[in-house]
């Protein structure tokens, strides 16, 4: 082949070919791979047809295709699957050149590929994309991180292709070094699943507490799509309750109450254990997608128990309003725990990661993408050294207005035994963070009485710990002082 590509993509599934043809009608050239010929041969002969696209099974092929440096981004399934294709583009790449893994791999694999490509020479981008099918192909939110030497030559491209927002922000720029762009793409994901169950539970509310109907809820999400709400998530809820099946029911009442996921959440809460970093919300989202797939379990529990719950007999309309303050305050805490994982991150592993900027690249093309993050930026801008969102006068100010707000929803909740984990842990976090003297001295004192752990003391400097012969029958020699 000639080198007429300007880059290469490995991977034409859903991703991929969306993004090939968004490449290609920014003017740039692409050579796509797949290991089918059927694969390539129906891209380019169907959608691919009529735009500067060529297709190819052999990867040698692949890269002679390319102009210099060379570009090859892989969209392809995480994991060992991407060392596999790395290891069979090394010998065929040139020093200089360029690999992008464009697909969810977990930024510690990222921090790994990026070395071990630096020690051939070849560099290396681990970059989030989000926006799902749709924002694939019209401009999705791009979050690159890694070889810093490499983003003046893929900045071009990936700029070119990411979404808009009005004010002619850009939502791609670069993150950091190693792993950083997909350990941001890992937080967006996991306050995306925060979003979606505190949207759900909203729904869960509106559905058996109040009654109401598919056409009221759907008409309900879409005047709070005109408030502080409006957000991708928000809108696309009203356009589900209102959809309806060949049989012109809706189908929403159809689908089964399982929910899946692949991962990403679940990296999320695992990374904020290893950050020490508190992302209850987040964290029991995910639980309950794994409390929802066990259908078979809870249906034969319900019958056992069958809860009686009582009816509501407030009035509705207030209590839907009460409801989106709640969900809007509780909105704020996912996102300030997000930010906070983040901000450690950053700490622990060296990165100068843009705060404002971030919340920039997530305001268009991906999934929780909302006016909302203008107010994220904004805290950043006036303080690049903010070390929690809920410190921000404007949040302080909002949070103060929502809260009495998340509270009854999560009384009314609990006292219908209706379950609204994410909602009861915005409020929990939200009364933790603010609670200047918690329990945690008798924990202390636990840790230090059964296992010497130690402690500090109020009226001593921090930093001088202590032990105490709690029965008289122990002795005076103390455990050593760390954390995991």
């Amino acid at each position: 082949m000639k080198q007429i590509s300007d880059l290469a993509l490995i991977g034409i599934a859903v991703m991929g070919e969306n993004l090939a043809l968004n490449m290609a009608s920014k003017g740039f050239h692409l050579t796509v791979y797949s290991r089918k010929q059927e694969t390539v041969d129906q891209f380019i002969q169907g959608r691919a047809k009529g735009f500067p696209i060529v297709g190819t099974t052999d990867l040698k092929n692949l890269v002679q295709s390319l102009k210099l440096p060379r570009k090859v981004m892989l969209m392809i399934k995480a994991g060992d699957p991407v060392d596999q294709v790395i290891e069979q583009l090394i010998p065929l790449l040139d020093q200089g050149d360029v690999i992008i893994d464009g697909g969810n791999s977990l930024f510690t694999d990222t921090n790994r590929r990026t070395a071990y490509l630096k020690s051939k020479g070849i560099h290396f981008i681990g970059t989030g994309v989000s926006g799902g099918e749709e924002g694939a192909l019209t401009g999705p939110s791009i979050m690159p991180g890694g070889s810093k030497e490499a983003w003046p030559i893929v900045k071009p491209i990936l700029q070119s292709i990411a979404a808009k927002v009005s004010d002619g922000g850009i939502c791609c720029d670069w993150v950091g070094e190693d792993g950083a762009g997909h350990f941001v793409k890992m937080v967006h994901n996991g306050i995306e699943y925060g979003d979606i169950q505190l949207i759900t539970e909203a729904y869960h509310l509106m559905r058996e507490l109040l009654s109401l109907d598919n056409q009221t809820m759907a008409d309900t999400f879409a005047e709070w799509n005109n408030t502080e709400l409006d957000s991708y998530l928000i809108e696309i809820t009203a356009d589900i309750l209102n959809y309806k099946d060949e049989n012109n029911e809706h189908l929403i009442d159809k689908v089964l109450d399982t929910a899946g996921q692949k991962g990403t959440g679940k990296w999320t809460v695992s990374a904020s254990l290893d950050q020490s970093v508190p992302l209850t919300l987040i964290g029991e989202s995910v639980f309950a997608r794994f409390l929802s797939a066990m259908k078979e379990e809870r249906v034969i529990a319900s019958k056992r128990y069958n809860v009686l719950r009582p009816s509501y007999d407030g009035d509705k309309k207030a209590f839907v309003e009460t409801l989106r303050k709640a969900l809007y305050g509780a909105k704020i805490m996912s996102y300030t725990q997000g930010y906070a994982l983040m901000r450690q991150a950053a700490t622990d592993f060296g990165w100068a990661l843009n705060y404002g900027g971030i919340a920039l690249m997530w305001r268009g093309g991906c999934i929780i993408r909302s006016v909302f993050l203008d107010k994220i930026k904004k805290a950043f801008e006036v303080n690049p050294n903010l070390t929690n969102l809920l410190l921000d006068d404007y949040f302080e100010k909002t949070i103060k207005s929502v809260i009495p707000s998340l509270r009854e929803v999560v009384a009314t909740a609990i006292k219908h035994g209706i379950p609204v984990p994410a909602l009861s842990a915005a409020i929990s976090y939200f009364d933790g963070y603010t609670t200047a003297s918690l329990p945690a001295n008798l924990l202390q004192a636990q840790r230090d009485y059964f296992g010497a752990h130690t402690y500090e003391r109020t009226d001593r400097p921090r930093g001088e710990f202590f032990h105490t012969n709690w029965t008289g029958r122990g002795g005076n020699t103390s455990s050593t002082t760390y954390n995991v």
